[in-house]
């Protein structure tokens, strides 16, 4: 298999666990607050990726004196990504916070040309637009007013802050992915976000009084199961495909995918939270798919009718 399609299955694959990723946030939120949440997600997290470490399975390249390079990434994900995506879930549905996360695409675009001078053809911007597009029409066709929009105006503004981080991760990343294998990247991300999150919390209880009750979550089976979706699938394993994809193809490329975990986010509503599937979701997914296949397929034929090469793949 060629780099760029294990870094398309990668993109697949991290596409359909964070549109699940929603409703595991979900159901760990009815049991405790945000930042226990995103504590217990990254201890978790941090742990799974610890244990291939300590077992002598892989071995990090990263040096000391490095590690402080890689704080900046971690800021904008897992810690602002995170944090803004957990407490927007609280003023806003699952299926709204997964259209919010459409913007990505655009964001990423926009900052991969500024900062990476990544260049994409009319089609593939077209193809951007119409994936982004398709997630806008739902969200239209939902017949959210003003009213109805305002009175969860917190919870969008705050997913929406989410997307741009994530966009902003995308770009730093890519250009990380030159210097730093992606394995040493997910590692510290995990290391970041385990510190952060769990330092956070346990000072929370401590001026709460409440330190006793930490573990709490965990007599529940619910939390337990969503949790360990969070920690290893969600949190983990989309950051080392994320990484992986990214040290293979273009932040922009990679960044359309984001608009596939929308379909993902909209059919589990459905499943499991009885949330409504009407005519224009399946209008919106064929827009998303469309832009999907434009941007990363049309765009390059055309290319190759042009005579023009394509931008090489960076392997670490």
């Amino acid at each position: 298999m060629k780099d760029q399609q294990k870094a398309i299955l990668a993109a697949l694959l991290n596409a359909g666990i964070t549109g699940l990723s929603f409703l595991f946030l979900k159901m760990a939120l009815a049991v405790t607050n945000p930042v226990d949440t995103l504590a217990h997600r990254f201890t978790v997290a941090f742990i799974a990726a610890s244990i291939p470490i300590v077992f002598g399975w892989i071995k990090l390249s990263i040096k000391p004196k490095d590690m402080l390079t890689i704080i900046p990434l971690a800021m904008l994900y897992p810690i602002l990504f995170f944090t803004l995506q957990a407490f927007g879930l609280v003023y806003t549905t699952s299926s709204e916070a997964g259209i919010i996360q459409a913007t990505v695409p655009i964001f990423t675009m926009i900052m991969a040309a500024f900062f990476l001078g990544e260049s994409s053809t009319w089609l593939q911007k077209l193809s951007t637009l119409l994936s982004v597009g398709g997630v806008v029409y739902i969200f239209a066709m939902k017949g959210l007013g003003v009213s109805a929009v305002s009175g969860s105006s917190i919870g969008t503004v705050l997913i929406l802050l989410s997307a741009f981080s994530l966009a902003g991760y995308s770009v730093l990343a890519r250009k990380m992915t030159k210097s730093f294998h992606y394995i040493d990247m997910t590692y510290m991300v995990a290391l970041l976000g385990f510190l952060f999150f769990n330092g956070w919390s346990v000072i929370r209880h401590s001026a709460e009084g409440t330190l006793s009750t930490y573990f709490a979550p965990f007599a529940s089976s619910a939390f337990i199961i969503s949790i360990v979706f969070l920690g290893i699938l969600s949190s983990l394993m989309t950051s080392f495909m994320t990484n992986f994809a990214l040290s293979k193809m273009e932040a922009s490329k990679l960044s359309v995918f984001n608009n596939l975990s929308t379909l993902v986010t909209i059919v589990a509503g459905v499943i499991f939270l009885q949330e409504q599937l009407a005519y224009y979701h399946l209008i919106g997914a064929v827009m998303i798919i469309i832009g999907v296949i434009g941007t990363n397929f049309l765009g390059a034929k055309i290319k190759k009718q042009n005579h023009t090469p394509q931008p090489k793949s960076t392997s670490v």
